[in-house]
């Protein structure tokens, strides 16, 4: 079987003589300014075909990659003045959802994301971005709170799906999971949702209603995982990328039928490679759009949300002939 992510080997190879070069010339002082420049534009042309090229289930591995920015990294970097909530009043806090308060591009926010962890501590504490239903309540009572002051929400997906442990069920999964659809859906301030990574089945629809939907390149929105789909289908795991294919997660395809209502494209290599320039890039989005959806009444906002979410999923029959 092959590495998760063999496919990137010709871009680290290129990315290995370029650091060897800037270290033969901090070491050294010969100048090899021209030969750096020249490997550069080669792993800029090859990032650019070897992109353009990626399938479904490529695309997949590369939302799991373990360097690619979380929740946290976004906050760190898009983020002004954050105030971190915590806790659902009922069970506890859940680490796999944060939330907070704070500023975007000058406009004061509610910000709820999904966190998988940086490392095996944090991973654990966060059951690798596999949230417990006090975190699904955690983040529904901090919406109400925006709610409450006129802010808007900003909703960051990461998750291969729900907590589907026996503790979770006791209290009240599949339950916090519909109730944040449903409230989501009638929430009275301009909610944005954006896919960082995996948007994994109602783990993701738990945060993931709103007035525009954003998707990085790189990522998928699915009803269910590769791996999982093809267990189900056709009992073999190993068909999870034909499962990729036929599920239609892409960003692309989501797109075109209406689901996803903009793409943003991340740095050449990815965004786990330059996690600073696509923060750059998903905050100018996010300011961008609540400052068009703040211009809106909240009737018309209700309405356009209505819209879009009973459009989805529609279809559409023409009459036979004759």
């Amino acid at each position: 079987m092959s590495a998760p992510f063999d496919f990137l080997d010709p871009l680290a190879k290129l990315q290995d003589k370029i650091d060897e070069l800037r270290q033969l010339s901090e070491s050294s002082g010969v100048d090899v300014a021209r030969e750096i420049a020249g490997l550069e534009e080669k792993l800029a042309a090859e990032s650019a075909r070897l992109f353009g090229l990626l399938t479904p289930w490529q695309r997949v591995q590369l939302s799991r990659h373990p360097l690619r920015p979380q929740t946290s990294d976004y906050i760190d970097l898009c983020c002004q003045d954050w105030v971190p909530l915590a806790g659902d009043r009922l069970y506890g806090d859940d680490e796999a959802i944060r939330c907070g308060l704070a500023t975007i591009g000058g406009i004061r926010c509610m910000v709820i994301g999904q966190q998988k962890g940086k490392d095996v501590h944090e991973r654990r504490r966060c059951n690798f971005g596999m949230p417990h239903p006090e975190g699904y309540r955690k983040a529904m009572l901090k919406m109400r709170l925006a709610e409450r002051f006129a802010l808007p929400v900003v909703c960051l997906v990461n998750t291969p799906g729900a907590f589907p442990g026996v503790e979770a069920e006791e209290r009240g999964q599949s339950i916090a999971i519909a109730e944040n659809i449903r409230d989501m859906a009638a929430l009275r301030t301009p909610t944005i949702v954006v896919v960082i990574g995996e948007g994994g089945s109602g783990g993701a629809l738990g945060i993931g209603v709103g007035d525009r939907m954003l998707m990085l390149q790189n990522s998928y929105f699915s009803v269910i995982s590769p791996e999982g789909c093809a267990a189900i289908l056709w009992k073999d795991g190993a068909k999870r990328d034909l499962a990729a294919e036929r599920l239609g997660l892409t960003a692309e395809i989501l797109k075109k039928h209406k689901v996803v209502d903009e793409i943003l494209a991340e740095p050449p290599g990815g965004a786990h490679r330059r996690p600073k320039e696509m923060a750059a890039i998903l905050g100018d989005a996010i300011a961008r759009n609540l400052a068009e959806l703040g211009k809106l009444p909240i009737s018309k906002l209700m309405d356009g949300r209505y819209a879009k979410l009973r459009s989805i999923g529609q279809v559409v029959e023409e009459a036979k002939a004759g």
